[in-house]
């Protein structure tokens, strides 16, 4: 039941006004508001005390009442028919005064709250609050493309872009964050410690592109190592340098394309095949998806024929301990924990792979 009720209380939204509460907090002047509060108790207190003195017959409860009538008077709920003598109607009307200068600076507070709210986070300037997000560092053609084929897949995951531009490039279903991909205040508003991975585009095909993509990869471990990270990168000579920056999975978008390129000239309807696979064409999708429970110790042949049979899915490659294995052997039998590879036309049942058993 608590978990339930933290739940309910833990969403994303409310993180992000949490989020704006402690960064406007850190802007007020605190002083004004502990003065503010305090003479506003001193002020009630009397003015309770007076009215007690000369309204009531002066018992415990009619003070307690007489409190309360002057809290409630200056929130602008006090009746007016609780005091019936000069002394009464003329604390009455001071409170009255003093409530509407009170209730006029906790309401432009509010307003200003707001305010301020809207706009950052209209601008980029807020906190994503998500967890278990994909965040993508950086805004390019091949960024457009992935976002859309995020938003349509079934792993269902909320999208968080971290880019340097007046505004959100990727449409209203992605949150937007504005700031630098190197920083690690602006990946922290991107929720980078709570996600679930983390894309790297470079800004343009240049060498010094990948470079500052280094140092992305370098900045998002630093925060979260556990975060998996993948990064597009132009030149195939930086690879090794993306490696030694601990980055879990480099794709170099131009040596993939002469690949494919190769293999369609000797094998005519081979890039097609791929690129419906890869990008969702009619009757497949490619899928990652958690071994089921039942299809442990089960050979290869065993667990593709069930596949095959139960969820009209192909077997491809089998994942474990952080490595693939694509179309394995007779002798390869499943073990807990291993992921599979997948071509169907939907997810259905299955669970899709997460952290647990990603690829590599």
């Amino acid at each position: 039941m608590l978990k339930r009720v933290r739940h309910l209380f833990d969403t994303p939204m409310l993180r992000r006004i949490r989020w704006h509460l402690c960064r406007v907090a850190g802007k007020i002047e605190k002083r004004f508001f502990v003065s503010l509060l305090a003479g506003l108790a001193v002020f009630v207190g009397v003015a309770g005390l007076v009215v007690w003195l000369a309204e009531t017959g002066r018992s415990v409860p009619d003070l307690g009442a007489s409190l309360y009538w002057a809290g409630a008077t200056v929130l602008g709920f006090g009746h007016g028919d609780f005091v019936s003598g000069p002394a009464g109607w003329a604390v009455g009307w001071v409170l009255g005064l003093f409530g509407v200068a009170i209730v006029a600076t906790i309401t432009g507070a509010l307003v200003g709250f707001v305010i301020d709210f809207l706009l950052k986070e209209g601008q980029g300037m807020g906190a994503a609050g998500y967890r278990d997000h994909i965040v993508v560092c950086g805004w390019n053609s091949t960024a457009r493309d992935l976002v859309a084929e995020l938003g349509s897949d079934e792993y269902g995951a909320k999208i968080v872009l971290l880019h340097d531009a007046e505004q959100n490039p990727a449409g209203d279903s992605v949150y937007f964050v504005r700031g630098d991909c190197t920083k690690e205040a602006d990946l922290k508003r991107a929720g980078i410690e709570h996600a679930a991975s983390a894309i790297i585009c470079p800004a343009d095909t240049s060498n010094e592109a990948d470079m500052s993509s280094i140092l992305t990869v370098l900045a998002v471990e630093a925060l979260a190592p556990s975060v998996r990270t993948v990064v597009e990168v132009n030149n195939p000579d930086h690879v090794p340098h993306f490696r030694r920056a601990s980055v879990d999975e480099v794709m170099v978008t131009s040596s993939l394309a002469a690949h494919l390129l190769a293999r369609t000239a000797m094998y005519p309807g081979l890039s097609g095949l791929v690129v419906d696979i890869v990008s969702g064409g009619e009757g497949s999708e490619l899928y990652g998806v958690e071994l089921p429970d039942e299809l442990v110790g089960l050979s290869v042949d065993q667990v593709a024929a069930k596949l095959r049979r139960d969820h009209r899915a192909t077997l491809l490659a089998v994942t474990r301990d952080g490595a693939t294995h694509p179309n394995p052997g007779e002798d390869f039998r499943m073990q807990t924990g291993d992921g599979l590879i997948v071509v169907a036309e939907s997810i259905g049942h299955l669970s899709p792979l997460r952290q647990a058993s990603a690829l590599s």
